[in-house]
């Protein structure tokens, strides 16, 4: 299912509202207005792209569950970040939680292996500029703190206010994290962040259409799951 893009125009509340009204395909909307943040920012979290789709498709499945409960306060689109961001953060601490059960010594190698696997992932051969594999992995050498922080205002241009939401951190801990995530990007690679941000991380073609058939399948195979309603 491919719901045709010239509803572009129409807003996240009133898809919500239709959405929670029975026209559940429309929640396809949705998933591909945002898939490429959702990836970005699971992705800045966890590490690991396949992963990074495994956060985005409960994330989705959880949005659409609760749906009844955006209130409309926040943008929904904040609203939908901060549920693949709790996602995320919640894979990492149960990753951490066995690493430390296991008492494992070799996460100096494991570290190098999993730098060395992204360099090898067929997504990166696609990019059309050398720019932008530098970037990537740029970003991806900052801790885990800075790099969430920077992938959501640098790259998704999200506000300061909008970030500190997501992460659950306060508006002076975004400007920080995000002061010392550029500190410590290299200077030349710093200058073309604003250029190359946006051509990187793309989600984008079979892997979009993954995820969102993914999600349609569960919320629409049977009766019985049905986004929550209630007033």
């Amino acid at each position: 299912m491919n719901i045709q893009m010239d509803m572009s125009e129409i807003t996240d509340e009133e898809v919500v509202k239709r959405v929670l009204a029975g026209e559940v395909a429309l929640f396809e909307i949705l998933m591909r207005r945002y898939n490429q943040r959702l990836y970005r920012v699971a992705r800045s979290i966890v590490g690991d792209a396949s992963e990074a789709e495994d956060v985005m498709q409960d994330a989705y499945v959880q949005a659409y569950t609760h749906l009844s409960q955006f209130a409309g306060l926040a943008k929904f689109s904040t609203w939908l970040t901060k549920i693949a961001v709790n996602e995320a953060l919640a894979r990492v601490r149960k990753r951490r939680q066995f690493v430390d059960m296991v008492s494992t010594s070799s996460s100096g190698e494991e570290k190098m292996s999993a730098l060395e696997a992204k360099s090898q992932d067929p997504e990166q051969s696609a990019l059309t500029r050398e720019l932008n594999a530098v970037l990537e992995a740029a970003v991806g050498s900052l801790p885990d703190a800075y790099r969430s922080v920077f992938m959501l205002r640098n790259i998704e241009g999200m506000s300061t206010a909008e970030t500190a939401e997501c992460l659950d951190i306060s508006e002076e801990n975004v400007k920080i994290r995000l002061y010392r995530a550029r500190y410590l990007l290299k200077e030349e690679i710093n200058s073309y962040v604003g250029t190359a941000a946006q051509d990187a991380f793309q989600f984008a073609g079979r892997r979009c259409d993954r995820v969102v058939s993914a999600v349609l399948h569960i919320i629409t195979k049977n009766n019985s799951f049905k986004a929550d309603s209630r007033a």
